[in-house]
């Protein structure tokens, strides 16, 4: 799968937790906590998988765009992140939590619709098909391990012990 098509699938994703957080009660506290825990752990994969891998790919190509573009998405992963570990700070009873949380969802989704609006074609008009996909490959494999629970080997790991 295309790098670029992996990162929107994300996006698709971490946007449908936004819905159902917006669609809960306002009494739900259990539910928009363990809405929030899922989102934070979405965001926190995605962003370090961009990170380590597109990112530098993209700003490797060396145009003008490019660069000021990953140095923006790099910044807004930092808001992003100041504002997760705040929310996690937080109870959902407390006041700041629906708030902190709903200025989480809009910071993400100008960054989503930034990257697959400018990022992801300068990515493209860059990069060779062949390059994407291998990008692609990279990504999944490290959010694969990123998202398995702490203490599990993968099986190769396993075999080898």
């Amino acid at each position: 799968m295309k790098a670029t098509t992996l990162l929107k699938k994300d996006h698709g994703a971490v946007k449908k937790l936004f819905r159902e957080y917006q669609q809960t009660g306002e009494r739900a506290f259990k539910t928009r906590l363990r809405l929030f825990e899922r989102m934070k752990k979405e965001l926190d994969v995605h962003a370090k998988i961009e990170e380590e891998i597109f990112y530098p790919a993209v700003k490797a190509a060396r145009t003008g765009p490019a660069v000021e573009l990953v140095d923006e998405a790099l910044e807004e992963h930092a808001r992003v992140k100041e504002l997760l570990a705040e929310i996690s700070a937080l109870r959902p009873e407390d006041e700041q939590f629906d708030a902190k949380v709903s200025e989480v969802i809009e910071d993400v989704k100008h960054h989503a619709q930034e990257e697959e609006d400018e990022m992801f074609p300068e990515a493209e008009k860059n990069l060779s098909s062949e390059e994407l996909e291998r990008l692609g490959g990279e990504l999944e494999e490290r959010k694969s391990a990123l998202s398995r629970p702490r203490g599990r080997r993968s099986p190769s790991l396993r075999a080898r012990a």
